[in-house]
């Protein structure tokens, strides 16, 4: 009996010293912190218009997984490469100067260890700012089955360019504190990316953003450190604050209703009296993706949802048109 106990206790030891050792390595980073927030200029010169107007979007990629996105179904490589060949297509007919990308992979096992932004980098952006927001060396998620974990995960926030990129700043928003912290060792840190764009000599800021998705009470706290940052440069810059807000436009409690209504601030493609909506990309019945800017140093000329993405991600793309005044 005695000699019993001693081997289950040996196995239930074992068990639990792999249990860790897996724990440990799952949650640590591929990459070192310094490549965490980086710009890159390409070696090819692309030429860019010689107009005064220019033109943004903001896109939650979705890491080119469609509607299967966190869901525990099979992810085959034929999905991610028809959804790029699909982004190209249409990022081609619309030709913004500016896309801003959330949930971006850049080396991840979901999505066959392409670096997204390199491929859409090629259709023509000479400039790529990238803030990694999520570097997981395993994620064991969606939970089962065993065979869906994502496993290795680099991914975050780009934003590409045909204008010269600089000054970029990685800020890392609170984390949520309720959850157990063997979940917050998985989970993504929420950013907000501020790069600066020189629009032909015209300076102006950029502020790409991704909210918390699942707890309210966090959301609100990271957008008032993201409004911290948009006050810090509105009167010195024109400045767009962009991305996926996850805060619905018809939720009156949202955090983003401060921004509705505060003089001096533009929405993109946005009427509050006739919401279009960008999630989900099937049956859209939310708005939480936006593009505000500076009214008195940005002119909006035209804005609208691209609905022709249709589903590449489970978001639709925002997309402006503006000048500076």
């Amino acid at each position: 009996m005695r000699f019993f106990l001693k081997l289950v206790f040996r196995v239930f030891l074992l068990l639990f010293v792999g249990f860790c050792v897996f724990y440990f390595w799952a949650s640590s980073a591929n990459l070192n912190s310094k490549e965490y927030a980086i710009i890159k200029k390409s070696d090819r010169n692309y030429p860019v218009q010689k107009d005064t107007t220019f033109s943004i979007v903001t896109y939650n990629i979705g890491y080119l997984s469609g509607m299967t996105n966190n869901r525990p179904i099979a992810k085959p490589s034929s999905l991610f490469k028809n959804n790029l060949q699909k982004v190209h297509q249409e990022f081609l007919n619309v030709n913004p100067d500016v896309i801003a990308f959330q949930e971006i992979d850049y080396n991840a096992s979901r999505s066959y260890n392409i670096d997204q932004e390199e491929a859409i980098a090629k259709l023509g952006y000479g400039f790529s700012a990238r803030a990694i927001n999520w570097d997981k060396r395993y994620l064991p998620f969606p939970y089962r089955p065993i065979r869906m974990h994502f496993g290795k995960v680099i991914s975050g926030q780009s934003i590409l360019s045909k204008y010269p990129l600089s000054n970029q700043k990685r800020i890392v928003l609170e984390s949520v504190k309720s959850t157990p912290f063997y979940r917050n060792a998985f989970y993504l840190d929420r950013l907000a990316q501020v790069v600066k764009v020189n629009f032909k000599g015209k300076e102006a800021i950029l502020i790409n953003v991704h909210l918390e998705a699942f707890d309210q009470k966090t959301r609100e706290i990271q957008f008032k450190e993201v409004l911290e940052v948009f006050h810090t440069y509105k009167n010195n810059y024109p400045t767009i604050l962009l991305g996926d807000f996850n805060s619905e436009a018809k939720d009156k409690e949202a955090a983003t209703q401060k921004l509705f209504s505060m003089d001096g601030v533009g929405n993109a493609a946005f009427n509050v009296s006739e919401i279009k909506n960008t999630f989900n990309s099937v049956a859209p019945s939310k708005r939480i993706d936006y593009i505000f800017y500076t009214k008195n140093t940005i002119e909006l000329i035209s804005g609208r949802i691209l609905s022709e993405f249709e589903q590449a991600s489970d978001h639709l793309p925002v997309f402006m048109k503006f000048r500076f005044k």
